[in-house]
């Protein structure tokens, strides 16, 4: 299991560190509706997190099982497969970044936060963590690696849990820490709001190469 552990532990950061998840919240934070709107975004970001790893897990525990010493050809071909996707989207990310002296645009969707309802923040926060394509892609790493792993029940969910809480952390802990600490919050999340958005595509394309590597260097491991 700590070898399973050890594989999802990027691919939960992949999905904690995506900025613009992040932005998301923070701008929640700083509308008219900060404490109903961030909650809702929160629940719908850890959900689909859940949904999406859940739901890989269990179709790559359809493939069949094999002698642990033996090659594992179609694990090893997925793995190499989203590890290509991760790749690709690393690209299109760096060829994406804002030039020197270029302010980074923003999504539109962003403009409408300060009017979401609690509900539409939930359903913004599910589609972010669990339709996203680069998360979608990173869930579904990790679905793979613990689903072909051969665990029990028991070491399923425990590896799933971890790995939730990894990956809703960087949504969940500004939001929490908000709503305990409002006043104090505001200004820190402005600054790193800021730095995330001029940053976003640098920090993505970063992320994704080196965990697309990573996938790719474990495919090849599976033959």
């Amino acid at each position: 299991m700590g070898e399973v552990i050890g594989g999802i532990l990027p691919l939960a950061l992949g999905i904690a560190i995506s900025p613009i998840p992040i932005i998301a919240a923070i701008l929640m934070l700083l509308s008219p509706k900060a404490k109903g709107t961030s909650v809702g975004f929160m629940i719908g970001w850890v959900l689909g997190i859940v949904v999406a790893v859940v739901v890989f897990t269990l179709l790559a525990s359809i493939i069949p099982e094999q002698d642990p010493d033996a090659a594992k050809p179609i694990s090893g071909v997925i793995k190499l497969l989203l590890g290509a996707g991760l790749l690709f989207l690393a690209l299109k990310q760096w060829r994406g970044r804002p030039k020197a002296g270029e302010a980074a645009a923003l999504p539109k969707w962003m403009s409408a936060i300060d009017s979401m309802t609690t509900m539409r923040g939930a359903v913004l926060g599910f589609l972010l963590s669990a339709v996203n394509p680069k998360n979608l892609l990173m869930a579904a790493g990790a679905g793979v690696l613990i689903g072909t792993a051969g665990l029990s029940g028991g070491e399923i969910t425990l590896v799933i849990v971890i790995f939730v809480i990894i990956a809703a952390c960087s949504v969940a802990v500004p939001v929490i820490a908000y709503l305990l600490a409002s006043e104090k919050m505001a200004g820190p999340l402005e600054s790193l709001r800021g730095w995330l958005v001029q940053n976003n595509a640098t920090v993505m394309a970063v992320l994704l190469l080196v965990i697309g590597v990573v996938l790719i260097g474990k495919g090849i491991g599976s033959f």
